[in-house]
C-alpha cells in the first residue's frame, strides 16, 4: 500500500483527499467515526503524525469533528458542503481550462456529445 503515494504532493494531503472522496462517494457516512490515527498509520504504512495532520485538515475544513475520548466523526452536512465546494472549484478553476482546450482543438458540441454517450457519463 505504501507505493500508492505520489511524490508530487505531501502524503497527508493525499490521505485527506482520499477521505474527502470517500465522503463524496458515500463510502463514509455523516455521523460515522473515522478509523483511529494509529489504525490509519498502520494500514497505510505512514507516520501517525502524517495521519493526524490529514485529520486536522479535515477538521479545519469543517468536515469532521473531534469528540473527546471518542475519536473523529464526519459532520452532518459534510457531503453536501464538500460536493458544493468541489463543484465551485471545478467550475471556476478546471472548467475554463477545459473549455480553452476544447476551443483550441476545434471540437464542437456534436463531437463532445457523441463522445459522452460513448463513454456513459452519469
Amino acid at each position: 500500500m505504501a507505493d500508492q503515494w505520489k511524490s508530487d504532493q505531501p502524503i497527508y494531503l493525499q490521505l485527506r483527499d482520499q477521505i474527502m472522496s470517500m465522503i463524496m462517494d458515500g463510502n463514509l457516512k455523516e455521523g460515522e467515526a473515522l478509523p483511529s490515527v494509529r489504525k490509519v498509520a498502520v494500514e497505510y504504512q505512514i507516520n501517525p503524525i502524517t495521519a493526524s495532520k490529514a485529520y486536522a485538515d479535515l477538521v479545519e475544513n469543517g468536515l469532521v469533528e473531534k469528540r473527546r475520548g471518542l475519536g473523529m466523526f464526519i459532520l452532518e452536512g459534510a457531503r453536501k458542503n464538500l460536493i458544493a465546494n468541489e463543484q465551485e472549484k471545478f467550475l471556476n478553476e478546471e472548467w475554463p481550462l477545459i473549455m480553452e482546450r476544447i476551443s483550441r482543438l476545434g471540437l464542437g458540441l456534436k463531437e463532445l456529445l457523441e463522445q459522452s454517450t460513448n463513454h456513459k457519463i452519469n
